[in-house]
């Protein structure tokens, strides 16, 4: 099966800090493909990386078979790839249809002339905005919130409006950096459940950062564990929590499972 994303030695340093070394990294079409590692692992300058934060220091980054590394985020969004952020990026002051239909723009062609005079391709975008983003908000079950503000909805109702933004630019390739953070054993569940039906209903790949081994093992294809920035172990959820360089970068020599 071919590789919706791929990384070629990829290099991330912050001085003479190595955030991330030489990783060599496939994901899928079509497979959900969880990262795990302790904090400072280097998991979420991969994904920043990934989604043209920020700019390697070596290495590539192919997505779809076309070298993309260094491209801006808003390039990036545009070819096809969303992500989330592990600390909720939510406007206050905008609705949470607002906030969903930010995620819209990058798939409109109105300019600035036809925006201050309101012309007939601008109001058309913005109906046809509307409608994909109520129809993100109604896929992650918040259509009824779309009115209210982001400060309004609990702590994993405004994971959810990430969601709903990222899918409102209508990506090929997920990136979710922690979306369980915060929520409660249910809450998980059905975010699990979520993504799975994004996958197969959006025909979407998905990479899914996690502290969550549970999440990680019920949801995932396959996983990549950092450590140091290096890549230390890859496979199925099953092989990696029983891999020896997993279970001593988690919890330290002479210890036999991989915990939460």
């Amino acid at each position: 099966m071919a590789a919706v994303v791929t990384t070629e030695k990829l290099t991330k340093a912050f001085g003479g800090l190595y955030a991330v070394h030489e990783v060599d990294f496939a994901v899928e079409e079509g497979h959900i493909h969880g990262v795990i590692g302790p904090n400072g692992s280097g998991k979420t300058t991969m994904l920043n990386t990934i989604s043209g934060i920020y700019h390697p220091t070596g290495g590539r980054v192919y997505f779809r078979g076309e070298r993309v590394d260094g491209l801006s985020p808003n390039r990036l969004v545009a070819k096809g790839i969303a992500r989330t952020f592990q600390n909720i990026r939510l406007f206050p002051r905008l609705t949470v249809l607002d906030n969903v239909m930010v995620g819209q723009y990058c798939r409109t062609k109105a300019g600035l002339w036809q925006i201050l005079v309101r012309s007939q391709l601008m109001r058309d975008e913005e109906k046809r905005s509307r409608e994909r983003a109520m129809e993100a908000l109604s896929f992650v079950g918040l259509a009824e919130r779309a009115s209210i503000y982001p400060s309004d909805l609990p702590y994993g109702q405004q994971r959810l409006v990430e969601i709903a933004r990222a899918l409102a630019t209508e990506p090929r390739l997920l990136l979710l950096d922690e979306p369980s953070a915060g929520m409660n054993i249910t809450e998980k569940r059905n975010l699990a459940r979520l993504v799975a039906r994004a996958r197969l209903e959006r025909s979407l790949s998905v990479i899914v950062i996690e502290h969550d081994m549970r999440l990680i093992s019920g949801l995932c294809d396959r996983v990549t564990v950092l450590n140091f920035g290096n890549k230390i172990a890859e496979g199925t959820p099953a092989e990696v929590r029983s891999n020896k360089d997993v279970i001593e970068a988690y919890l330290g020599r002479g210890r036999s499972g991989v915990n939460n």
